[in-house]
Order: C-alpha cells, then structure tokens, then sequence
C-alpha cells in the first residue's frame, strides 16, 4: 500500500480509506477480523461518521481497538447531520465530538469532516469549535464533505487550520467532476457543471478528495458491479480484471486511483475478502487506454 499526502497536514497516508459505515450490526470478533484484514493490507486509516448505525460503528469499532491497537489506527469522523437537518453549531460540534470520543474509546480523533453542508453555516462559529477542539487534544486535522469551492472557501477564510480533506461520491458509474472538464465548452449534459469545479479547486489548494460510495451508481441505489443493468462496463471492466488476474473490485478502485489527483477513496464493504480486493488496487496502474475505455463503457461519449 503506498502512501499520499494528506492535504497540508504532514501526513502521509494510506491511498485507500477504510469505511466503517456498515460495520454496527456485527460483533467483536468480526470487527476485530475486519481491521485485522485492513492493517495486514497496510491501510490504518478508518472513516466513521456520528450517524453510522446510531453511533454503534463508533461503539463496536472502539470496543475492537481498544489497548495497544489505538496506536496503529488513524481515525477519521465525521458530524453534522441530525434527524431532518445538519447542524454546524458549535454546541453541535463540540457535543458530537465528546460523544464520538467515548463510543471509541480514546481522547482523540485524527481527523474530523463536517458531513454535509449546512445551509446556516455561519464560519466564525465552526472556527471557534475547531480553535477549542485542535487546542484540547481532542481534534487533530480538520475537513468537510460534499462541499463545493465557493463553501470551502468561505470555511477557511475563519480558520487558522487547513482544510485537509472534502469527501465527494465519486466512481466509475458516477463521475460528472470529470464528465464537465472533459466536455468543456459544449451543449450537452456532461458539459453541466454541477460543483463548480470542486475537483481542480481541491487540486489546486491541496486538499485531498475521498471518493464515498465509489462502487454504487445514482444515490444508494445499488451496486454496479455484476448488475445486469450495466452489461458493457461490467464486459469492459471484467476483461481488462482477467488481464491483471483480479476482480472487478479491484478494477474500480484502480480506475479511481489512476486519476493524477492522488484520491483516497473510501471502500463500504465489511466482507474481508472483498475488503482485500479493494485495497489490492493500490498494486494495480491502468493504462490510459484501460482508463478511457473504462470510462466510455460507464455510457459516457468523447466530445
């Protein structure tokens, strides 16, 4: 597994992050065999969320690591959205944190993303909440997800710290970042620019994109990989995964990883095998021609 950097803050990360939103309804054990699998394939750095399972995946993952294991993990959380709208208050802020901090058991967390934009965001406030989180201990580096540059922007013009990350749903079956730089200056729906240009903005400032959800397509609605509804993707990705002798997993996330952007895409699986698959891309550099191909077999057409 090699690393990258992770926005401005120093680290040097794993390319491949650990999702944990699935992992609330299994046991100990099973958890235990989930980060086991994970750091054997060098990938430390493990995303949670306040929401996932009601705070449970923050609770049984805590349970797992607890002791020696706390030193080898990187955790990363996220807060924000609360039953029917997000919150970025700092009582909300401060308040999620201190409960993230007891459900996993340590006294701090490596990073921490704002989950979703709050329409009510006022910057100040989220700045005096990370001021006081970064000075307790509690907080060590901050970011957001799904937010655009224009919301970036406005954040980080109260912050004294940098904004290291911005979580965006990106993948095979889902990538208008880059359908809208491909088909600039054209009349069709791939020109539409639909984040204002949030991928070359991150590249720019130095802020590293976690792609979420890279193997579903529309929102939540499925996995595209071996779905009949996407028979020529699927032939594409399966012939060009029997030339590197790996599965079609593996083929997503490398085709996420041969972007020059330096993504950290963020797998959703809890199965370990498939977890292995997944972090396998790291070994895997496509062809231009495998990425393109890849590309127009998701339905996309070349200007």
């Amino acid at each position: 597994m090699y690393k990258i950097e992770f926005g401005k803050s120093g680290l040097q990360l794993p390319t491949v992050a650990v999702g944990c939103m699935r992992i609330s309804d299994k046991n100990e054990r099973e958890v235990s065999c989930f980060i086991d699998t994970a750091l054997e394939n060098g990938a430390n750095f493990f995303d949670h969320a306040d929401i996932y399972g009601g705070g449970k995946s923050e609770s049984v993952f805590g349970k797992a690591i607890s002791g020696s294991l706390r030193d080898k993990v990187i955790i990363q959380t996220k807060c924000g959205i609360r039953q029917g709208r997000f919150d970025f208050s700092y009582e909300h802020i401060i308040s999620s944190v201190n409960g993230s901090l007891e459900r996993l058991g340590t006294d701090y967390i490596d990073v921490l993303l704002l989950h979703r934009p709050d329409a009510l965001m006022e910057p100040e406030e989220v700045a005096r909440a990370f001021d006081e989180l970064k000075a307790s201990g509690k907080v060590r580096h901050f970011g957001v997800s799904n937010q655009n540059p224009y919301q970036m922007q406005l954040l980080q013009s109260c912050l004294d710290m940098p904004l290291c990350a911005n979580q965006l749903q990106f993948g095979v079956m889902h990538a208008p970042m880059i359908q809208s730089g491909i088909n600039v200056n054209m009349y069709n729906e791939s020109a539409v620019n639909r984040d204002g240009g949030v991928l070359d903005f991150c590249r720019l400032n130095k802020i590293t994109i976690q792609p979420w959800s890279p193997m579903q397509y529309g929102f939540f609605e499925g996995c595209f990989i071996d779905n009949e509804k996407f028979p020529e993707v699927n032939s594409k990705m399966g012939e060009i995964a029997e030339k590197y002798g790996v599965s079609k997993t593996t083929i997503a996330f490398a085709w996420i990883l041969r972007h020059p952007a330096k993504m950290q895409p963020v797998t959703g699986t809890t199965n370990p095998e498939r977890l292995a698959a997944c972090l396998k891309a790291t070994d895997i550099r496509l062809t231009r021609e495998e990425w393109y191909d890849i590309y127009k077999a998701a339905g996309n057409i070349l200007p």
